[in-house]
């Protein structure tokens, strides 16, 4: 179990793996032989980070790797230890706060994984036990003991089916929560059981545990008495994966496999980890700044106080004379206790306020996604969800998007739209206005009103009852008239649209593949009935309403190799066919050219109009044809080596010489507004990847219905199919490609702009690319003599030239390794993963942002996500709208916090110049504890929640607004030095204007002097009052709470410095301020100074607003609004608002 994990931590994949012997039921094979148990893992899944015992040491650690949380911690630490001038519980006290509320909601949301986990393990399930039913805990279960399922149950490990309640010894099941599709699956039972399990006496001999869903090799020994064991082979669909559904069976038995942890779904499963968002790392980054000037200032300080005690009377004036104690002192000690007491001094340039701040920020901003009424979906009568408000500003900086396909950009329901046959249009029209319900729309330029045949339409429509893997589900209770009852619905009430068909809407018909049912259902349409399976048997009702029956021999699976499916069926006359249907690359060499050439337009037309197009043929099979197909087929299935490349070469020698009947359209639909909203993403300079564990052909039409691909977007194939070359390793071919695939998207491709990306560049040739999971693996994988690492970086670099990359055959596992080598490339792109089935939850986890659609296959991947939302279409105004004004507020939040606290430390560093370098206060230590909390913080906390400098209107209807503030533009380097600048300027300014005041001896009335307490306090007022009406300034979005938190912060300060200073507070050993306040304002030079400095302050920003032109991004933003028809009316954000309540965002346009 270690060596799997590492080598899956390592990124290698165990190729050459030992095998692991089961023995069913526990019995020993034979009996006679002594049975040795192997060791295997229980059956217990565990999703939780935490336990009981080791929450507190992790959480903490986890934690204090914060360097804010560390920084704080130490600072706690010294103010504890050393005599400094301030209060340890102004740094205890919000650490506290901040520490245990993170580690109450990270325990809380590790509880409920904790109980998800028991739900699973605990649930009851049957097992036979020596010939018995017995219940037992899912936890319990072990390797070889055989469970059973019935109806609607899901699989409790990964299970080998040895028995099924159905006739045809198959089950259905439903594999949504691992790879997407709702569709049903058959599954076979291993051929020649014992009907009485309790006397099987077998072993099973498979490979060790591997993610790949669509891979399993294995064979299973059946020993009898006194006869030679019979050997079975076993493949995928003979295993029942953990988490797949059982449907339209009563019950199976299987045997356990896998179990727990080394289940398939388990090894897809991507661990939860801790996100941090783009903007905590600026944060930190910043940090480490004023942290470097924290420790310059405190060692200046230190350097120049023992500096001037050298010199003669100044270390010992006779005023202030040592004790004995202090003498004795260590002078190094002595030097490093000052310099700590320095660093708590300054300490205030970085608050702890700013990350609870941050904190409620985030908190409550993620309500405004969760009220919005553009995101409720009146259907399932839900909006959105925010699971995580940590990541808020990252839906601003989403760079590439990955999301899964079935379910997410569609709606997962096939629809037939037309057909053709022999070279003739056929499209469905009401019966009764033409005979059949065809309806030629067109054909040959020649002969536009002819129609094909009828024995070709027949033979055609026959081929569509036949060729497919469709079951129609069992109704309780009415049995055979179902079909009749069926018949009589289409008939009568078909409509144009195809959707009232009877078996599909009763749920009757049961398919691997959604496009099956619909071809089935396109054959009801023209007169044609698929009415089930007996035994072995398949019955049709063709026009006429006679039965047809056939005898099915084999299926030729579908394949992405092949990309055909086929079957063999015998007529009752004893003639043997074949029926073929796959895609148009795969069946025209397989015909004569003369056919190919009448249906080729029809096939290439429906492709370009985003259609699924499917290439039907025939063969008759002459005896000795089908005996050597027969023998080959049963041989290679009974083959434990190289099993596929034998299916491989007997499909190929019978898939030749057909005859091309017609062709076929299928229409997925899409999810509302989906081409729409992949067009504003791309607009907005996003990359948009599929990840889908679909089909090729699927998935390709799927991205040109979309708009992903154009029709002049050149695609690049790397997929199994482009690999096989004859005589040459695959790893030969795969370097060819990639090296070609190089040079023509990225080595030819013209240079791009600055600013413009190839998704909105017409000039540019536009490159699609597509690569499949097999091919995946090769690239991720390599073999070790094989360069890896270049497969790797010429794989990425061809993927960051295309507009688009489509990812097929993807396993749950193959789609997290994708995000996460994008996440890690040149960069570090911010990356968001979409979709809607637990097996999107890995991909979901891995990225920077996930999102949750609120779909028809359960809750996994809202319950693992960042975000949900009821539909795609609302992802437009989660990144566009929401994220875009999410990240402009924090990157405001944050920039001005660091401005408005060196301001506030500045004249305290300077102060030290002119006291001795006593580490004596500047202010108050009221004014100290209370600055951040109370005089500044409540406004820069409204104007981060409500503050709109461009309307939510402009914002959807131009995305390119989006790259505005792509790639953390507003927490540039740019940006943070112009901020820290404003605030060294108007720090000085603080300082030296309120000295120059003192300069003048006498300011009050009375002749009396103001002293170091009235200094610090007239700095302290122009401060507050300085970095407030900043704010206002910067404020574009008024409410009535953004007004009355700035007015009303500046009325609280000037009430709070009157009450503090105006009444003796008994508990106060020594009142520094009293009547300080109210003597300062009686002095008509203090008022002038106050005034004086906060207007010479706010100067260069209010001459910057008056005298700039708008241009750039600012003149981009206000066009909409005139264009929109309604800015000059109902904005209240208009051209006409006074130049001093211009926004910050003018500012940054400025400023960058």
């Amino acid at each position: 179990m270690l060596r799997r994990r590492l080598n899956r931590l390592f990124g290698r994949d165990e190729r050459k793996v030992d095998s692991r012997t089961i023995y069913v039921g526990h019995r020993p094979c034979p009996a006679t032989e002594a049975l040795i148990p192997p060791k295997f893992c229980d059956n217990r899944i565990v999703s939780s980070k935490y336990t009981v015992w080791n929450f507190l040491p992790k959480n903490l650690f986890e934690q204090f790797r914060r360097i804010a949380n560390f920084y704080f911690l130490i600072i706690f630490l010294v103010q504890v230890i050393v005599d400094t001038p301030t209060s340890p519980v102004t740094s205890g006290l919000p650490l506290f706060f901040v520490i245990t509320v993170t580690a109450i909601k990270q325990g809380y949301e590790d509880w409920l994984r904790h109980k998800a986990d028991n739900e699973v393990n605990k649930y009851l399930v049957t097992v036979l036990e020596d010939g018995r039913r017995a219940c037992k805990e899912s936890e319990k279960i072990k390797v070889g003991d055989v469970v059973e399922v019935v109806e609607d149950e899901t699989f409790p490990c990964d299970l080998i089916l040895l028995q099924s309640s159905r006739e045809d010894e198959t089950c259905f099941v439903t594999t949504a929560s691992l790879d997407g599709e709702s569709n049903h699956k058959t599954h076979y039972t291993v051929p020649d059981t014992e009907r009485n399990l309790e006397s099987l006496s077998a072993t099973i001999e498979c490979e060790q545990p591997q993610p790949d869903l669509y891979k399993f090799v294995g064979r299973m020994h059946i020993y009898r008495n006194n006869q030679e064991p019979a050997v079975r082979s076993l493949g995928p669909e003979n295993l029942l994966l953990k988490g797949a559904t059982l449907k339209n069976t009563q019950k199976i038995y299987g045997v356990a496999v896998y179990s727990g942890m080394e289940t398939k779904m388990a090894l897809n499963y991507q661990g939860k980890s801790q996100k941090r968002s783009a903007v905590e790392k600026s944060i930190n980054a910043f940090l480490l700044v004023y942290l470097c000037i924290l420790v310059s200032k405190a060692l200046v300080c230190t350097t120049l106080k023992y500096v001037w005690q050298n010199r003669p009377g100044q270390d010992e004036p006779w005023y202030n004379q040592k004790t004995q104690k202090e003498k004795d002192a260590n002078l190094y000690l002595k030097m490093f206790t000052d310099f700590l007491s320095f660093m708590v001094l300054f300490n205030f340039i970085i608050p702890v306020s700013m990350y609870v701040t941050v904190e409620m920020q985030k908190f409550l901003g993620s309500f405004f996604i969760s009220w919005d009424k553009d995101f409720f979906d009146p259907e399932i009568q839900e909006g959105a969800l925010v699971n995580t408000s940590d990541l808020n500003e990252e839906l601003g900086q989403v760079e590439y998007v990955f999301t899964d396909k079935t379910g997410t950009l569609t709606q997962n329901n096939m629809e037939f739209i037309e057909c053709c046959i022999d070279g003739f249009q056929y499209k469905y029209a009401d019966s009764g206005t033409e005979l059949d319900g065809f309806c030629v729309t067109d054909g040959p330029v020649n002969i536009l009103q002819q129609k094909a045949g009828r024995e070709k339409e027949e033979l055609f429509l026959r081929a569509l009852c036949l060729c497919h893997t469709v079951q129609v589900k069992e109704a309780t209770g009415q049995g055979d008239g179902v079909a009749d009852g069926v018949e009589d619905q289409v008939d009568g009430v078909m409509g144009l649209d195809g959707e009232t068909v009877g078996p599909a809407d009763l749920g009757g018909f049961i398919a691997s593949s959604p496009d099956e049912v619909a071809l089935v259902k396109g054959a009801m349409k023209y007169g044609f009935k698929f009415l089930g399976m007996e035994s072995k048997n398949m019955r049709v009702m063709n026009r006429n309403n006679d039965v047809e029956t056939y005898e099915l021999l084999h299926v030729l699976n579908f394949d992405p190799v092949r990309r055909r499916m086929s079957v063999i069926v015998r007529t009752k006359s004893g003639d043997t066919m074949l029926f073929c249907k796959g895609a148009d690359s795969s069946i025209f060499p397989r015909v004569r050219q003369e056919e190919v050439d009448r249906i080729r337009m029809h096939v290439e037309r429906n492709a370009t109009e985003g259609y699924r197009t499917l290439c039907v043929a025939y063969k008759l099979l002459s005896r000795e044809e089908y005996d050597q197909a027969d023998t080959g087929l049963r041989e290679a299935k009974l083959a434990l080596q190289d099993r596929e490349e034998k299916l491989m070469a007997v499909y190929n020698q019978v898939e030749t010489g057909m005859s091309l009947i017609g062709a076929t359209a299928v229409e997925d639909r899409l999810q509302e507004e989906a081409a729409e909203t992949m067009e504003a993403l791309q607009g907005a300079g996003m990359k948009v990847w599929v990840l889908t564990g679909d089909k090729m052909e699927t998935a390709k039409s799927t991205c040109y219905a979309c708009r992903l691909f154009q029709r002049s977007t050149e695609l690049l194939e790397l997929t199994v199919r482009t690999l096989v070359d004859l005589g040459r390793k695959r790893e030969e071919r795969l370097h060819e490609l990639l090296l070609d695939y190089h040079k023509r998207a990225v080595q030819d491709a013209p240079p791009i702009k600055a600013g413009v990306t190839r998704s909105w560049s017409s000039a540019n040739q536009d490159y699609g690319f597509i690569i499949d999971g097999a091919t995946l693996s090769l690239v991720l994988n390599s073999s070790p003599e094989s360069n890896s690492s270049c497969y790797k970086s010429l794989f990425l670099q061809i993927c960051q030239n295309c507009t688009t990359v489509l990812c097929c055959r993807m396993a749950p596992l193959q789609k997290a390794q994708i995000v996460k080598m994008v996440k890690n490339c040149k960069g570090s792109p911010i990356t968001l993963s979409i979709g809607d089935g637990a097996n999107d939850v890995s991909m979901i986890l891995e990225a920077h942002v996930g999102i949750g659609i609120k779909g028809r296959e359960g809750r996994q991947a809202v319950r693992n996500s960042d975000y949900a939302i009821p539909k795609l279409k609302h992802l437009k105004k989660l990144l566009l709208g929401h994220g875009h004004l999410y990240y402009v507020r924090i990157a405001h939040l944050v920039q001005y916090f660091f401005y408005k606290n060196l301001c506030f430390i500045l004249p305290q560093f300077l102060y030290q110049f002119f006291c001795g370098y006593s580490q004596q206060p500047l202010y108050d230590a009221a004014y100290l504890t209370m600055y951040n909390i109370c005089f500044t913080s409540m406004p820069i906390l409204a104007n981060s929640l409500l503050e709109q400098h461009i309307c939510m209107e402009v914002l959807m209807d131009n995305a390119a607004l989006y790259r505005d503030v792509a790639k953390n533009a507003m927490l540039g380097w740019g940006p943070f030095l112009y901020w820290t600048l404003l605030g060294v300027y108007q720090g000085l300014l603080f300082f030296f204007g309120v000295r120059f005041l003192f300069s003048n001896p006498a300011l009050q009335d009375n002749g009396q002097v103001f002293g170091n307490w009235s200094y610090g306090t007239i700095v302290f007022t122009v401060l507050v009052f300085t970095v407030t009406l900043k704010l206002a300034m910067d404020t574009r979005h008024w409410t009535w709470i953004n007004h009355f938190v700035i007015w009303g912060s500046l009325a609280f300060y000037m009430f709070f410095s009157f009450f503090w200073g105006g009444i003796i507070w008994p508990f106060l050993r020594q009142q520094r301020l009293y009547f300080v306040f109210a003597n300062m304002l009686s002095s008509v030079s203090a008022w002038l100074i106050i005034i004086l400095l906060i207007l010479l302050s706010l100067l260069p920003e209010i001459l910057l607003l008056v005298l700039r032109k708008p241009r750039g991004p600012h003149s981009r933003q206000k066009k909409p609004v005139v264009q929109s028809g309604v800015g000059e009316t109902q904005s209240p954000r208009s051209s006409a608002r006074p130049l001093l309540m211009k926004t910050f965002s003018d500012e940054s346009n400025t400023i960058l």
